[in-house]
Parts: C-alpha cells; sequence; structure tokens
C-alpha cells in the first residue's frame, strides 16, 4: 500500500512547515519555553474553533489521545533540552529520522503493516545517515557529557518520542470514526488538549518574564503556531489513509528542509558529510513509501 499523489503532496508541505516552525523555535534566544508554549496554545485555540463543528469522536479512540497528549508533553521536554545544547541542523535530522525508523522496526509486530523488501533496505539507508549524521563535525569522538553527546542524546530520545506519538495519533485517527469529520475531530480534540501544558509551565516558572516575552514577540509564537498545527493535522489526517511507517518516513523528509534552515538561514555549521548524511536519511524515507521496486 502506497500513499496517494494528493497526500503525498500534503505531506511534504507539512514537512517544509514542520522544520519551518522548528527553526522558528531554534532561532528565539530570549524565552524558547515560551515561544514552545504559545505555538502550542495557538493550536488549543484553533482546536476550540473546530470542535464545535464536528462530531465527538469515538469512545474507543479517547485512550489512544490521552496517551498521545502524555507522549507530545515528554516529547516537548527533549525537544528543548536538545536544542539548548545543539544546532537545529545535527538534533533536527536525528529526531526526525530516528522516528520513522523505530516505526517501521515495530510496525509489523503491533500494528500488523508488514515492510517490503525495499521498506527494509530505506531502514538501513536511514540509520546509516542518521549514524554519520550524529559524529561531530571534527574526526573527534564527543567526551561524555559534553554538549554534542548530550545534544544527541535528546535528540535520540526526542526521536523515540516521536515514533510513539506516531503510532498512538496513527491508531486514534482510525479509532475515532469513519468520516472526515470524525478524522478532524480527533486532530482538534489533540489540539485542545495538549496545547496549554507548556504556557502554563512557562507562566508558572517566571510570569514577569515571560508576559513580557510574549508582548514583544507574541507573533513568532502565533505565526509558529499556524504553522505547526496546520502541518500536524495533515500528517494525522494521513494516517488515516496509509501505513503508518510511510507516512511518518515521507514526512520526515522534513529533515533536509530543517538541515538547509539550519545552514542557510540561522548560520549553523553543516559540512559536506553532513550533506551526505542528510542526502542518504531523505534516499531511505523516500524509499520507504516509494512504488514497489524489487
Amino acid at each position: 500500500m502506497v500513499v496517494e499523489p494528493l497526500i503525498i503532496a500534503l505531506l511534504l508541505a507539512a514537512a517544509l512547515m514542520h522544520a519551518t516552525w522548528n527553526a522558528i523555535l531554534k532561532s528565539d534566544q530570549s524565552d524558547r519555553l515560551a515561544t514552545f508554549g504559545l505555538i502550542m496554545t495557538t493550536g488549543t485555540v484553533m482546536g476550540l474553533c473546530i470542535v464545535p463543528f464536528v462530531p465527538m469522536i469515538e469512545a474507543a479512540a479517547w485512550k489512544y489521545l490521552i496517551l498521545s497528549v502524555a507522549i507530545h508533553v515528554a516529547y516537548y521536554f527533549f525537544l528543548l533540552k536538545a536544542y539548548s545544547y545543539g544546532d537545529l541542523s545535527h538534533t533536527y535530522p536525528i529526531a526526525r529520522g530516528l522516528g520513522p525508523l523505530l516505526v517501521a522496526l515495530v510496525s509489523g509486530r503491533f500494528i500488523g503493516e508488514h515492510l517490503r523488501p525495499q521498506d527494509i533496505v530505506g531502514v538501513f539507508l536511514l540509520s546509516f545517515g542518521l549514524v554519520a549524521l550524529a559524529l561531530p563535525l571534527k574526526n573527534v569522538l564527543p567526551r561524555p557529557g559534553s554538549r554534542h553527546g548530550l545534544a544527541t542524546l535528546f535528540a535520540v530520545l526526542t526521536g523515540i518520542t516521536i515514533a510513539g506519538y506516531i503510532i498512538s495519533d496513527g491508531l486514534g485517527v482510525r479509532a475515532a470514526g469513519e468520516t472526515m469529520q470524525h478524522r478532524i475531530s480527533y486532530i482538534a480534540w489533540l489540539a485542545v488538549l495538549e496545547g496549554p501544558w507548556l504556557l502554563v509551565l512557562a507562566f508558572w516558572k517566571r510570569p514577569v518574564t515571560v508576559w513580557a516575552h510574549m508582548k514583544k514577540t507574541w507573533y513568532r509564537g502565533v505565526g509558529g503556531g499556524l504553522i505547526a498545527n496546520t502541518g500536524y493535522g495533515i500528517a494525522i489526517y494521513a494516517l488515516a489513509l496509509g501505513p503508518m511507517a510511510h507516512v511518518a518516513a515521507l514526512r520526515e523528509t522534513s529533515v533536509l528542509f530543517g538541515a538547509l534552515i539550519g545552514t542557510l538561514i540561522l548560520g549553523e555549521p553543516f559540512g559536506g558529510r553532513r550533506v551526505a548524511a542528510a542526502f542518504v536519511i531523505v534516499s531511505g524515507l523516500v524509499l520507504m513509501n516509494g512504488p514497489a521496486l524489487f
């Protein structure tokens, strides 16, 4: 089963959206927690505008929805930690590449979606690219506890949570109901329930500075929130229409967008080896989602 061309186009747009809002978050040097909180709270507002006009999701979907919210909270923590220690062009490809790799490895046993031979090749390509990307730019291994090592650790943990919420949301949106409206309802309720927690935490830790930060840079969080929640809404909807490993893989072509944004816009060092690694990762992801070759 291969994803339809229209869904492929939408997922590529979602991939660019995801890389864009991550670049917005990474480039915030004043209060990244407050900006991330505003990004997610914007999703809550978007969800609240939708839920009155769509049917309630089926009861079977709620357990996946609650699980996804819990996993997303862990994802936020690990992502912020990764960005506090490492460059976007280093941490982002590791986190986003590892997610579909893990989904592909467990999809047969836990979801009943079995890999084709070329999917297995794609997994190995992705794994090789991740190893190459995770190494430091210089030919020196990072010391235990170094910033590079911590950035890699938190990027890996972020990737694990990505795999977790992809599977949870994939199962949840499929259990939400048969109609498009039911699937949109699942997306909206997820945005409502997962959105406000980071902003609440930011205000609890430093209310005065967070409020001052938001008054000056509110547009950054709101703009990022519109982009982030639209992109993930597209991804969740696609999970109802295609194999989870394939949808996740195609969406994570955002690793290339993230690498390019980090290098060309944020001025982060990248190097020829990381360029090659990023293309290997994307090649593996595309191979996993392409038509049967053998």
